[in-house]
C-alpha cells in the first residue's frame, strides 16, 4: 500500500525477529546516528569517546568529556550532548571539535546535563536537559538565540522532531511515558504539551526498569522507543497506541537509529559498562532528518 510517495512499511512480527549483537565493549554506549558517509557513529560516555563503526570494528573518531546523544546536520557536522561539560558541542565531519553551541544558561536556568538532541534543519536544534523532577527541553537557533520549550519534566531524555507536523516527542524517563509537544500552539495552551503514551512496566516494577530513553521515528511517523531496563524496543503509533515490542538484545537499552533497513541499538549490561551494540533486521527506513 502506498502512503504519500513511498510504499507503506508494515511492522514485522516481533516473534520472527532476533537481535544480533554486533559489538561487546568496555563501556555502556549511547547516541547512535547514521553519518552522511554511511557509517554508524556512537558514543561511550564514561570512555569519553565518539566512535565510527567501520570494517566491522569500532574506530575512535573524536573525544569528549562525557559524550551522550548526538545528531548530524545537513553539512555532515555532528552535534554532541556532552553531559559532563553541560553543553551541546559541535564537531566537523572529520571529528575536529569546533566548540560549544549551547549557552550555560537559558531563561535564567543553568543547564546541567544535556542528554539528547534533535535537529530542526531550517532553524536550529532542540535538546533535553536530564534533571529529576524539573528537567527541561530547550531550543537553540543557528544564530545563537535560545529559549525553553518545556520545563518541569521528570528527567527528559530521548527526543525526536517531526518537521512536517512541527511536533516534538520526548521520553519522560521517570514517569515511564512519552510526551508530545505541539510547537504550533502557544506554550500556555493546555494542548501544547500532552502525554502521548504510558509504556509497559517491568514485571518487577522497579523504577529503573521502566525508563524510556532514546527515540527514533520511521517514515510512517511511528515512534520507536529504547526502553531502558526492559531489553526492549517499543513501537508507538502517532496516536500513542503500542503497536509492537522487539527484543533489543541489550538489558539496559539506551538509544537507537535506522540504517539500511536495520534498527541499530546501543546500551549495555551496566553503567559505566560493559556496553553493547546490537541490530535487528526490520526492513524499515527512518524518517529523513534533513
Amino acid at each position: 500500500m502506498k502512503k504519500g510517495n513511498h510504499i507503506h512499511q508494515k511492522l514485522p512480527d516481533p516473534n520472527a525477529i532476533q537481535p544480533e549483537i554486533m559489538l561487546e565493549l568496555e563501556y555502556y554506549t549511547e547516541g547512535p546516528v547514521l553519518g552522511n558517509d554511511g557509517f554508524l557513529y556512537y558514543t561511550n560516555l564514561a570512555g569519553e569517546g565518539i566512535y565510527r563503526y567501520q570494517d566491522e570494528k569500532p574506530k575512535l573518531w573524536a573525544k569528549g568529556k562525557r559524550p551522550n546523544g548526538q545528531a548530524i546536520i545537513a553539512n555532515g557536522d555532528h552535534l554532541l550532548c556532552d553531559s559532563l561539560s553541560a553543553r551541546v558541542t559541535r564537531y566537523d565531519r572529520e571529528g575536529k571539535l569546533l566548540g560549544d553551541v549551547s549557552p550555560a544558561e537559558i531563561n535564567g536556568v543553568t543547564i546541567s546535563c544535556p542528554n539528547d538532541v534533535a535537529v530542526h534543519t531550517d532553524k536550529g536544534f532542540f535538546f533535553t536537559d536530564s534533571i529529576r523532577h524539573n528537567g527541561g527541553v530547550y531550543f537553540v537557533g543557528w544564530e545563537g538565540e535560545a529559549y525553553a520549550v518545556a520545563t518541569g519534566i521528570d528527567f527528559p531524555n530521548g527526543i525526536v522532531f517531526h518537521k512536517d507536523k512541527n511536533v516534538l516527542y520526548i521520553a519522560e524517563s521517570y514517569k515511564n511515558r512519552i510526551l508530545k509537544i505541539d510547537l504550533s500552539l502557544p506554550e500556555t495552551s493546555p494542548d501544547s504539551l500532552t502525554v502521548l503514551a504510558t509504556l509497559p512496566f517491568n514485571d518487577k516494577n522497579k523504577e529503573t526498569g521502566n525508563l524510556p530513553d532514546g527515540l527514533a521515528m520511521d517514515r510512517e511517523g511511528r515512534i520507536w522507543v529504547a526502553h531502558y531496563g526492559m531489553q526492549a524496543i517499543q513501537v508507538l503509533s502517532e496516536e500513542g497506541e503500542l503497536l509492537a515490542s522487539y527484543d533489543s538484545g541489550i538489558p539496559l537499552t539506551s538509544n537507537l537509529c535506522f540504517a539500511g533497513g536495520y534498527l541499530w541499538i546501543t546500551g549495555g549490561v551496566g553503567e559505566p559498562g560493559p556496553g553493547k551494540v546490537s541490530r535487528i533486521n526490520i526492513g524499515i527506513e527512518g524518517m529523513p532528518l534533513n
